[in-house]
């Protein structure tokens, strides 16, 4: 194999790859987020971790290919090195994950109660409005411009001549 060959390869392994992984974006996008996001985390690392076949020549190749074709031919000799790469990159990518979680949390909290926070002061302002305004017209009003009952689009009722 050819150093074009072996990056035309790889080039393909990464599309591949990444079409695999966004498909699995798609699958577990209607799950609950503490659970969608640690599934999304192990897809990455399994498509995306590189493990060395050849140490003298630097050649790479996808750990989780290494590990499936090792065991189905019970060859056994790059299995322990590809499944110790999974797992130590497995490892980092859930220490990023935990370490992203825990500084989302406060954020998400304090975005929380400043939401709730508007909400409550929107309808304190909405009801004293309504009480500060002694001359406002009510809903009966027959002088108004938008009766209260109409639909946003304006009146769909058909008029027919008479005649």
């Amino acid at each position: 194999m050819t150093e074009n060959d072996y990056l035309l390869a790889w080039g393909l392994y990464a599309l591949a790859a990444l079409g695999c992984l966004w498909v699995g974006f798609r699958l577990t996008g209607w799950m609950w987020r503490w659970l969608r996001e640690p599934l999304r985390v192990v897809m990455a690392v399994l498509l995306l971790t590189p493990t060395i076949i050849d140490p003298v020549k630097d050649k790479f190749a996808p750990a989780v290919a290494i590990t499936a074709l090792d065991l189905l031919f019970k060859v056994g000799s790059n299995v322990w090195r590809a499944v110790s790469d999974l797992v130590m990159y497995g490892i980092i990518a859930f220490a990023l994950y935990a370490l992203f979680v825990l500084i989302r949390w406060p954020l998400e909290t304090r975005a929380r109660e400043r939401r709730e926070r508007a909400a409550m002061a929107a309808q304190r302002d909405a009801v004293e409005a309504v009480a500060d305004e002694p001359f406002a017209a009510d809903s009966g009003d027959r002088y108004r411009n938008d009766p209260p009952d109409a639909p946003a689009g304006g009146s769909r009722q058909r008029l027919e001549p008479r005649l």
